[in-house]
């Protein structure tokens, strides 16, 4: 039996029921695919749901306003899909007359759009036969083939691009693409796979050489920078003091707290004592810490960001010009980052009981 049809019996006694895969719509798919990357099905699958039910068609989706958009991506992270998602709902708009394209070399041109999403568009929607390589797929072929060339190597990429081509049924891409993809997050898992029960356990090089635990081979990338951030607490008769970033930087146009940054990690005590502290506020301003440092990880940075109350607002000295009072019953509508988001939905009655 060949690995694809060995593959596709398994997918279809073991394979996930989610709902993208109940539509050839390459719209909805779309849709799946750009919220499920660098995202868990289970993380991602409330937000497929509220897209859908907010902009149900993908002329909707491209008349909404910017900041409605990252209003309902707030907690995914990494916004820079959203923005272009929204780049791309234009583009089907007026390049292809509001119809989604379901072809790869359509697909393609949007924004956002790389060879994996095409693919999958593309194969899911209209059963093109274009084999889809996203890190599942890595995993399986790599271990199967017994293959420790790096996957995000030049060679790398275009050796398991080939070998993905090879290995894909041309007859029924949809269902195989579905498959591999399955089978490597379900079955070929990245840490404690179950090979004794995998279908390809007689024939999996990884596994007859026992080197499983070191497949795939994945190139280190450049060291992360650390960041320091100081979030700062302002309530005023009943209105929090948020902060909207600029385009220069991460999380751009969204919503936060005031914030000073430090070359350093300071703590409360070392940041009194600093001269753009002095600058925003009273010597003798009194703060409150709102829990430990929270680490939150970015591609390439590491954000350590610390928060705190300020107990009388007339210490505030100076606004910055993006320093804006809003009433507590608005912030919900403002569009945050997954840090300021994740803080304020477990500090909601710390913060303000009203809030």
């Amino acid at each position: 039996m060949s690995f694809a049809l060995k593959l596709m019996n398994w997918y279809r006694e073991h394979g996930r029921d989610l709902p993208w895969r109940n539509t050839q719509n390459p719209y909805i798919i779309w849709l799946s695919e750009i919220i499920l990357q660098q995202t868990r099905v289970e993380q991602g699958l409330p937000y497929f749901h509220r897209f859908l039910e907010a902009f149900p068609i993908v002329t909707k989706f491209a008349a909404a306003e910017e900041e409605e958009i990252l209003r309902l991506w707030q907690g995914l992270g990494y916004y820079s899909r959203a923005r272009n998602m929204h780049k791309a709902a234009k583009m089907v708009v007026n390049d292809f007359d509001g119809i989604f394209p379901s072809s790869y070399t359509e697909v393609i041109r949007l924004s956002g759009v790389g060879d994996y999403t095409a693919a999958a568009i593309s194969s899911f929607s209209s059963n093109e036969a274009k084999a889809v390589v996203d890190g599942n797929v890595y995993r399986v072929l790599s271990r199967y083939f017994g293959i420790d060339e790096p996957i995000n190597g030049t060679k790398g990429k275009k050796v398991f691009a080939e070998i993905a081509a090879d290995m894909l049924d041309m007859k029924d891409a949809s269902t195989y693409n579905q498959a591999i993809m399955d089978f490597g997050a379900l079955q070929c898992k990245p840490k404690k796979p179950d090979c004794e029960i995998c279908v390809f356990n007689l024939e999996c090089v990884a596994h007859r050489e026992g080197i499983v635990d070191r497949l795939p081979v994945k190139l280190r990338g450049k060291a992360s920078k650390n960041r320091y951030f100081h979030y700062f607490i302002v309530e005023s008769d009943n209105q929090l003091l948020m902060s909207k970033r600029g385009e220069a930087d991460v999380w751009a146009n969204l919503y936060e707290f005031p914030m000073l940054e430090t070359e350093q990690d300071l703590t409360l005590e070392g940041l009194l004592k600093t001269a753009q502290f002095s600058e925003y506020f009273d010597e003798e301003a009194s703060f409150v810490q709102l829990g430990n440092v929270t680490k939150h990880i970015l591609s390439h940075q590491n954000i350590y960001a610390r928060f705190y109350m300020l107990e009388d607002a007339k210490s505030l000295r100076i606004k910055k010009s993006n320093w804006n009072y809003f009433f507590v019953e608005k912030i919900d509508t403002l569009a945050k980052h997954k840090l300021i988001f994740s803080f304020l939905e477990k500090n909601k009655q710390l913060i303000n009981p009203k809030f």
